[in-house]
């Protein structure tokens, strides 16, 4: 089955998508998810000048040898854009190959391992007892599992905190915009927060949180340390994972479950982590860690260390992104959580796919493929709109991570 074809179509249904559509002489589509928050275009540049020039004539069938092609072959390896190009490719391929087997795409990976996927939805709020309300809300609507943030005293802006309480999409505006952070507020605070919940609403409901890298390693152990009573399923992003040695600090001095890398790209990112058992949960994603094919690796490494995957699934992730993170989930025998942060209304109608949630739990479905389509019609109604996450500085104006 040979390449005919691949484009790259660009979307913005609420905010931009970028997708990988490949074409084959058996009439065979499929698409790949290859959306970089804030620097979509980069990659949009890398598949149709780089990428797909020579992918034409390939076996789509191979897609073990293209992947090592395209990681092996262009010398300049890894990184965030090659990652999600490689991404877009190996998801594509892999969608085609089930179509050609007429079978969900689980399948072909060996079958389920579980009957559905456990989820954590988003809640937050401006103040405790906002965020204490929207936790309600997601237990109303069957959740499991919650991710809980709120704002902090003294500060006008906290990630993961908006005014849309179901379609939180921090990227905005031409330039980014620009917040203030100061960390010793947020140590005092989120600590009550967890309080609050959990002499509210018990221990029956998994609750987890993000620090999303702005604790250094001992702020992050002091945290970890004040959140243990609470029993997080995890904290995520508790420090800068560059310096993957920084976790062992704050493994040895807290309990609480540890989990990163949304932002990873590789085994390499995780490998010290994992091997030296300094997280829990590895949150690599399918469209930036190289596609499928890398993040069963990822996830297979991880399990012999008894880490599990959790993987990101934000709104920067396209709904392709999710219907195939789906397919590795109910397979993967160390598959720990999923997140499931929900599209908008025109991105879930540009982008048709058969995985479904009840009752706390997303399935795939079991379409051939990822079970994942485009419109493209109707997505080149929306044209593609720049759109920036926003930067930290310290209250004396020092950039910081946001």
């Amino acid at each position: 089955m040979k390449i005919t074809n691949a484009k790259v179509i660009v979307t913005c249904p609420g905010r931009n998508f970028v997708t990988l559509k490949i074409e084959t002489d058996d009439g065979l589509t499929g698409i790949g998810d290859a959306t970089l928050n804030g620097r979509e275009l980069a990659v949009v540049s890398y598949l149709r000048d780089h990428v797909v020039p020579c992918l034409i004539g390939r076996d789509a069938h191979r897609i073990e040898d293209i992947w090592q092609y395209l990681y092996r072959g262009c010398y300049w390896r890894r990184g965030p854009v090659t990652m999600t190009a490689v991404a877009a490719v190996d998801t594509a391929l892999w969608d085609i190959k089930a179509k050609a087997a007429s079978m969900p795409l689980y399948q072909l990976l060996g079958g389920r391992s579980r009957d559905r996927v456990l989820v954590y939805g988003h809640a937050n709020g401006r103040d405790i007892e906002e965020t204490s309300d929207e936790v309600g809300r997601y237990v109303e609507m069957g959740y499991k599992a919650i991710r809980a943030q709120t704002g902090i005293p003294g500060l006008s802006a906290t990630y993961g905190v908006s005014s849309d309480k179901m379609y939180y999409e921090p990227a905005n505006g031409t330039v980014p915009e620009e917040n203030v952070w100061d960390t010793p507020k947020y140590l005092r605070h989120v600590p009550q927060l967890f309080d609050t919940l959990r002499k509210r609403y018990g221990f029956d409901v998994h609750l987890l949180h993000d620090a999303h890298h702005r604790p250094t390693p001992q702020e992050a152990a002091s945290l970890g340390k004040s959140l243990e009573e609470y029993r997080l399923f995890w904290l995520e992003d508790v420090t800068p994972a560059e310096n993957q040695e920084a976790f062992r600090l704050v493994r040895q001095h807290t309990t609480t479950p540890l989990a990163v890398g949304e932002v990873f790209n590789s085994i390499w990112d995780c490998n010290q982590l994992i091997q030296n058992q300094l997280i829990d949960y590895v949150r690599a994603t399918v469209v930036h860690a190289g596609g499928i094919t890398h993040l069963r690796r990822i996830a297979d490494y991880a399990s012999l260390y008894q880490v599990r995957l959790g993987s990101h699934g934000a709104t920067d992730l396209s709904p392709v992104c999710m219907g195939a993170a789906l397919h590795l989930d109910i397979w993967l025998p160390n598959f720990g959580i999923q997140e499931y942060m929900r599209h908008t209304e025109e991105t879930d109608t540009v982008f048709p796919h058969a995985y479904s949630f009840s009752d706390g739990y997303l399935h795939p479905g079991d379409a051939p493929g990822h079970g994942v389509e485009i419109d493209e019609t109707l997505a080149a109604k929306y044209p593609y709109k720049p759109a920036y996450l926003p930067i930290n500085r310290l209250e004396d104006g020092t950039m910081w991570n946001w």
